[in-house]
């Protein structure tokens, strides 16, 4: 996505992070991926603490679990993205079909066979022309609910619910889960 609003250092930014995402979803490469980031990197998955806190530990991290873990159908659909001074903070929905192990989401996790839409967020850093943090964010009851491991009916957690309700506000209904209480 090319937005002509933004400064040449934004759009860096903003190509960099398009090439890292690209290396991982499209490519599967992990030296492509880790081309794109700083020699000191840190990557932090915050609902299940998947990542690495060096470029040793996340090399690893997407050889042995994260670009292995990516079923063939998934994707993200970009809600939104913001760019400012070496950050970069996107909203997505996430997708894929729960078809093989993917330790870096659903660690431990056998394959269920169902489809999950979750939304995430994405807060990254540059340096140096790089990507030098991801700290990424989603709601993992609704992971859970989704996979069918956790049930929404008797706990204030929804599932794919969040993600139709991010891709269009008015048709999910507000305050359900209060409702039913």
């Amino acid at each position: 996505m090319t937005n002509e609003n933004l400064t040449p250092e934004q759009q860096a930014i903003v190509d960099l992070f398009d090439r890292h995402v690209r290396a991982e979803f499209e490519l599967h490469d992990v030296d492509v991926t880790m081309a794109t980031m700083t020699a000191a990197p840190h990557l932090n998955h915050v609902p299940v603490m998947t990542g690495g806190r060096d470029r040793a530990e996340i090399q690893n991290f997407y050889a042995r679990h994260f670009i292995p873990g990516l079923p063939p159908d998934a994707g993200n659909e970009m809600l939104s993205r913001t760019v400012g001074q070496g950050r970069l903070v996107m909203e997505i929905i996430l997708t894929f079909t729960h078809t093989i192990e993917m330790p870096w989401i659903l660690p431990g996790v056998k394959p269920t066979g169902r489809r999950v839409e979750v939304p995430v967020v994405l807060v990254v850093h540059v340096k140096d022309d790089k990507v030098d943090s991801e700290h990424i964010y989603w709601d993992q009851a609704s992971v859970l609910v989704q996979v069918g491991l956790l049930s929404a009916d008797k706990l204030p957690v929804a599932g794919v619910e969040q993600a139709r309700k991010m891709r269009k506000p008015t048709v999910e209904p507000s305050n359900r889960l209060i409702e039913r209480s």
